[in-house]
């Protein structure tokens, strides 16, 4: 991409969709490179391709009103084009005629003159008829709440009760939350500097580490960042330290560790003072896992390893407790992560719990007698969560379920927290002990 293109936040976020829908990247790979200089152009660019994604299938059905013969699959950049203008009218405070013209112009920076007439016609229809078309939206779940058919469909039987809250609160942005590092500052000295520097935040009443922030910013400007004082964490993924409660001299496994939030937690909880080993099968992924514990002052042993494999990497000893923050639909956190519901299939879901169910069987044997294992997903489907719990525990006959003394969650076995619950993304936890050798 150009500097000229880069310079420009519509033709970044044209070029973060495209990498998006066309490309098959993940959001957050696609906005990588969306480095442009105003915060103000960057906060632009990351709302308006979050979102495109978040309503994608709403924006493409009152397209399909406004066009009615597809363009071709080479002229994809023109239908997103058209998508990030009906955004802009219909969720953003953008000017209705800054959306027009701008949008149209970009055509001419596409090389794609041809394009200029159709889009003004196309936008500006849909200003004069905006009422009429949207009345013509079909009264699904699909086109209201922009989801995909099968997910509705699992979440409907799952949570018949819930749905539409559920499905609304996916559409919803995420609140900001940190994990203050104890070892360096308390909750309240943290509230205080925050407070100082006129950031408005709260103190979260499911953590004791936990602080809720009004507005989402640049959090390496925030007071105490470099000094590892504080790491960004959603108040539902500090739950698992919360839950295991890590003492000094236990050997500890995170078996799927990065981006190495939970990692640093366990750490934090004990003052460090425990063995931990993290595993991550992505090399790239676990040089960030590092970089966010050596800025937090933290030490565990670090190692590129398929957690199942355990030839490739257990040296034999048993563990104290296991923390498995398994692979998963990650259906729990759309509300960030909106692309989940471009890329996700249904053929997905039984392969990754065919997944859990192994790395469940396969790191069960590296846990000591009496030891804990955390099972956890940011999932909100039962195959992935309580389901696959009940399977697990139905075939290992020395595996005892551990009922969660906790105020948040659903269910009987393990606690499935759905997403917006006390502000808190979809997340499910699940602790299991191994029965105690009998002496």
């Amino acid at each position: 991409m150009s500097q000229q293109s880069a310079a420009n936040p519509r033709m970044v976020a044209l070029k973060g969709l495209l990498a998006v829908v066309k490309q098959g990247q993940s959001l957050s790979r696609a906005l990588a490179f969306a480095n442009l200089p105003e915060r103000r152009d960057r906060a632009f660019v990351q709302h308006l391709v979050f979102g495109c994604l978040r309503w994608y299938d709403r924006l493409v059905a009152i397209r399909a009103l406004l066009i009615s013969k597809p363009l071709k699959a080479k002229d994809e950049d023109i239908n997103l084009l058209v998508l990030m203008a009906l955004y802009q009218i219909l969720y953003m405070d953008t000017a209705e005629h800054a959306a027009v013209s701008e949008t149209v112009n970009l055509s001419q920076k596409l090389k794609k003159p041809w394009a200029r007439g159709l889009l003004n016609g196309v936008l500006r229809e849909f200003l004069r008829e905006r009422a009429a078309l949207l009345a013509k939206l079909p009264n699904s779940l699909e086109i209201q709440t922009a989801h995909p058919s099968w997910l509705i469909k699992q979440l409907q039987h799952a949570y018949p009760q819930q749905i539409e809250q559920l499905l609304n609160q996916n559409n919803q942005p995420a609140p900001l939350c940190l994990r203050v590092n104890e070892r360096v500052q308390s909750r309240e000295t943290l509230l205080a500097k925050l407070d100082e520097a006129g950031v408005e935040a709260q103190a979260h009443p499911l953590s004791p580490v936990g602080i809720q922030l009004a507005q989402p910013l640049d959090i390496t400007q925030l007071p105490s960042f470099e000094e590892g004082g504080f790491s960004v964490q959603d108040i539902a993924a500090q739950q698992a330290a919360l839950i295991l409660q890590p003492q000094a001299g236990m050997r500890i496994l995170d078996a799927c560790a990065a981006p190495g939030g939970k990692t640093a937690h366990l750490l934090e909880a004990c003052d460090n003072q425990v063995g931990l080993l993290a595993l991550e099968k992505e090399p790239d992924r676990l040089a960030r896992l590092q970089q966010n514990l050596q800025r937090l002052q933290l030490d565990a042993q670090t190692q590129v390893a398929d957690a199942g494999e355990l030839a490739s990497w257990w040296d034999g000893e048993l563990f104290d407790q296991i923390l498995l923050d398994a692979p998963c639909s990650a259906t729990g956190i759309i509300r960030r992560h909106p692309d989940i519901k471009r890329h996700r299939r249904p053929d997905d879901i039984a392969s990754l719990a065919q997944t859990q169910a192994w790395l469940l069987d396969q790191l069960w044997q590296t846990l000591k007698p009496g030891g804990q294992l955390l099972y956890a997903t940011c999932s909100v489907l039962p195959q992935e969560n309580s389901e696959q719990v009940a399977a697990f525990l139905a075939r290992t006959p020395d595996a005892l379920h551990q009922a969660l003394a906790v105020d948040w969650g659903i269910g009987e076995i393990g606690r499935q927290i759905l997403p917006g619950e006390q502000e808190m993304d979809g997340f499910y936890y699940a602790l299991i002990q191994k029965r105690p050798t009998k002496p």
